[in-house]
Formats: C-alpha cells, sequence, structure tokens
C-alpha cells in the first residue's frame, strides 16, 4: 500500500512538472494557454507534493490567477481579454489555413463552448470597482 501511494505521488507530481513546464512555455507562445495548465499544475502538485502546490500558489507571477480560481473560482479581466484574443486567433488560422468545413464547425462550437464559460466567470473581487 505505502509503495502504490508513493508511485501516485510520483505521477502526479510528473504530472505536475509538465503542466507546468506547458504553462511556462504558454507564457511566450501566444495560442499556448498558459492558466489552463498552471492551475493543473496546481490540481496536481496539490496532491503529489505540498511544497511545490505552496510554491506555485504563492509565486508573485504564476500564483496569483491560481488563487484567483482556488478562492472564487474567479479569472481575471486580462485573463478574459487574452484567452479571447487566442480564440479568436486559433480560429481565423484555422479559416486561412483551409481547413475541412467539419473541423471548422466543431471548432466554433467547442470554441463557443469555452468562450461562454470564461466571460461568464466573476472577476476576482479585488478587480471590481
Amino acid at each position: 500500500m505505502l509503495r502504490r501511494n508513493r508511485l501516485q505521488c510520483y505521477l502526479w507530481l510528473a504530472a505536475g512538472c509538465i503542466s507546468l513546464a506547458l504553462g511556462i512555455i504558454g507564457i511566450v507562445l501566444p495560442l499556448l494557454p498558459t492558466t489552463p495548465f498552471l492551475l493543473l499544475a496546481a490540481f496536481c502538485f496539490a496532491r503529489g507534493s505540498e511544497k511545490l502546490h505552496s510554491w506555485l500558489v504563492n509565486h508573485p507571477r504564476l500564483g496569483p490567477p491560481i488563487r484567483d480560481w482556488e478562492t472564487y473560482r474567479a479569472i481575471s479581466k486580462r485573463g478574459k481579454v487574452m484567452a479571447m484574443i487566442a480564440i479568436v486567433a486559433v480560429f481565423v488560422i484555422s479559416i486561412l489555413a483551409g481547413v475541412a468545413t467539419y473541423v471548422i464547425a466543431i471548432q466554433a462550437v467547442v470554441l463557443s463552448a469555452v468562450s461562454i464559460f470564461i466571460l461568464t466567470r466573476p472577476h476576482p473581487p479585488h478587480e471590481k470597482r
């Protein structure tokens, strides 16, 4: 039983590290989302390493969107704007690239649903006026 728990911790830790790496790469690559990968990393670290979870949540640059989500289930105005820009960019690039019509239709449905989800999340209290 102890061996299985240790293995699970290592798997959660590995998943957290991969998610963190993808989130950091997303900072410089405009079409790769950052925040969802950071949220996934925080989720994984919470199950695999309390120390790494605490580090990530309290990080001065990476921590605020994670804390906003964990505490308020909120997305910042800047986060929403950046997400919408990325969503529109992906859709436009797909159209310009001549992607098949059925793929464009699937993208339209999925991206619309994601947009509705993002836009209906509240702003964190510290952003409200």
